[in-house]
């Protein structure tokens, strides 16, 4: 992945992890390239019944972001009130990672720089296209996402909500993000931190 991204000029870019799992890849990138490294909070919007099916995102902030995904939202009938009411289930978990993630720092200034957006994989993308439509409103020069593994109608889907989509490998058929890991143990609140320290 290092190799695709285009030349970043030191101190003009910034690394942006979705937490938990893609801190650990965003800590090899910044370090590699010299970046600063924070993270964006939004979590899943999981469907009545079915947790690990994304019907959208919610991002944290005083004026939350919803992103819906139409597709699925209509399949299961879901009005907004119905995904509004769901996302509100997401607010304590979203505050909690937001106070201990950034122990009360505002999130990195962005306007002006490169983004790179990054997690460990992608399934639906429900998620990332929160995050990157979050990080468009603040300003940035331009947006990198950038992934290790991922469907490939699902990066057709969030190339128009990113100047550049960098990602290693789009596996057909595509099973899920940890099957193509050797090693995909949950990333811990504790390692978040500590990588997050390494940084500051």
């Amino acid at each position: 992945m290092l190799k695709a991204l285009p030349a970043i000029e030191p101190g003009r870019a910034v690394v942006v992890a979705l937490p938990r799992g893609g801190v650990p890849v965003g800590a090899v990138i910044a370090g590699a390239l010299g970046c600063l490294l924070d993270v964006i909070i939004v979590r899943k919007i999981g469907a009545p019944g079915q947790p690990e099916l994304a019907v959208g995102a919610v991002s944290d902030g005083a004026e939350p972001r919803i992103t819906v995904n139409g597709d699925i939202a209509r399949a299961l009938g879901l009005t907004a009130k119905d995904i509004a009411r769901l996302a509100e289930r997401e607010r304590g978990e979203l505050d909690r990672r937001d106070r201990l993630y950034r122990a009360g720092q505002p999130p990195l200034d962005i306007a002006g720089r490169t983004v790179i957006l990054v997690d460990d994989g992608i399934a639906t993308g429900a998620t990332v296209k929160s995050a990157l439509r979050l990080l468009r409103l603040q300003g940035p020069s331009d947006i990198i996402l950038a992934v290790p593994v991922a469907p490939t109608e699902t990066l057709a889907e969030l190339e128009p909500e990113a100047d550049r989509v960098v990602c290693l490998a789009s596996p057909e058929p595509f099973i899920a993000v940890g099957a193509h890991y050797r090693d995909f143990d949950q990333t811990g609140d504790e390692e978040v931190v500590a990588t997050l320290a390494r940084f500051q």
